[in-house]
């Protein structure tokens, strides 16, 4: 029987037992992980990206995706038509003529108007119903060290094995279904609580943001932030965040709460929307928010960690993906896996530069300028409705 979540995402999905996650920092390691995994598929391959452009993590992958294909694995794999448009034509004949099936989610029309917005922004890759990643990464060389000293973007994801993984490769085959791809992904049913391997391992669940429908990841976090008692910890590398999550933000801080936002510094790959949420920052930090921003390379991680709970995938917490998005996070309930996220974020936070409240109120006529532009932008854009939606 198909779960209830993958009938009405909007009902949200259960907490499951059982689950072992791991934390993955650094893309070379991603990917390694990944591609290791595919390497040992015997059943399928489930792969969802919003991010994918011809060059050498693209050929890795292909090359792995077809090797699968070729050596009798199901293959399916689903891109965003948007987050695609840099794959060459022969890197998607290559993948296709593997063997491997194919599918774009809602492919650009001029037919379409607002609705080319919509877009597939999760990050997934799902082996034999077993192992499951979740996290930021795209398939583009920016993420891997690269010529003339240009270091990786800098991302998380989760290797996850458990009964949320049941979880995860129904949600893909809902997606995929509407997307048109074909043939059908078989739906799991996740192990029985009564399994002995349950007894062990955190709790975890799937928390999913549908654009059209009120989102049950932005509503998780907000709940999260408002009943924190130590911390409320976000990493976002396009955080414009919308007035209740400004609001559950202040409230924390103002009822003792340590609350850290840790965000792009100079180096980023959409400097306006930087700008956009910079105008913001006069009010978090009087506030008694601590903002971060990280400065040795792209920040394009995404994490948000209160007290012992904690949320990675692809959801950077912003008015616009919530609006537009499908996106996709891990939460997870685990003493031992916050405390080695919060070493993660504790580390990115020494490299960053900490805002301070009274030079703030001193920074340059030009930043200024910038951000009332950038926000103005950013007013405009916030006023679009997609037809049918809230």
């Amino acid at each position: 029987m198909r779960p209830r979540a993958a009938v009405g995402v909007a009902v949200g999905w259960p907490w499951r037992q059982g689950n072992r996650f791991q934390l993955l920092t650094e893309s070379d390691r991603i990917f390694r992980r990944m591609l290791e995994a595919m390497e040992g598929a015997r059943e399928s391959v489930l792969l969802e990206m919003y991010l994918v452009e011809s060059g050498t993590v693209a050929r890795r992958f292909i090359d792995a995706l077809a090797g699968c294909a070729q050596r009798g694995v199901r293959v399916h794999v689903l891109f965003d038509a948007f987050g695609s448009l840099g794959l060459r034509a022969a890197d998607r004949r290559r993948l296709a003529s593997s063997g491997a099936h194919l599918t774009f989610f809602n492919p650009l029309s001029w037919r379409k108007r607002l609705q080319n917005c919509l877009r597939d922004h999760r990050k997934l890759l799902v082996i034999d119903g077993a192992l499951a990643f979740v996290g930021g990464v795209g398939l583009a060389d920016e993420f891997i060290d690269g010529r003339r000293g240009r270091r990786a973007w800098r991302d998380l994801m989760l290797e996850i094995s458990g009964p949320v993984v049941s979880d995860w490769q129904n949600a893909f085959a809902c997606n995929w279904s509407r997307s048109g791809g074909s043939p059908a992904v078989p739906e799991v049913t996740p192990e029985s609580p009564d399994e002995p391997s349950i007894a062990v391992g955190a709790l975890g669940r799937l928390a999913l943001s549908e654009a059209a429908h009120r989102s049950i990841l932005a509503n998780d976090v907000v709940r999260r932030i408002n009943g924190a008692l130590r911390r409320a910890w976000i990493m976002s590398a396009y955080f414009v965040p919308s007035r209740r999550f400004r609001k559950a933000l202040r409230r924390a801080a103002r009822r003792g709460v340590d609350v850290r936002l840790l965000v792009p510094g100079p180096k980023t790959d959409h400097p306006w929307v930087r700008h956009a949420a910079r105008r913001f920052y006069g009010k978090l930090l009087r506030n008694g928010v601590r903002i971060f921003e990280y400065q040795p390379r792209v920040l394009h991680g995404k994490m948000a960690l209160c007290d012992d709970w904690l949320s990675v995938g692809s959801s950077n917490l912003d008015r616009w993906s919530f609006r537009w998005n499908l996106e996709a996070n891990q939460e997870i309930e685990s003493a031992a896996l916050a405390a080695q996220a919060a070493a993660t974020f504790a580390a990115d936070c020494l490299e960053s530069q900490e805002l301070s409240r009274r030079h703030w109120r001193r920074r340059a006529v030009l930043d200024r300028l910038r951000e009332s532009i950038a926000g103005a932008l950013d007013r405009i854009l916030d006023r679009w409705r997609r037809p049918g939606g809230r």
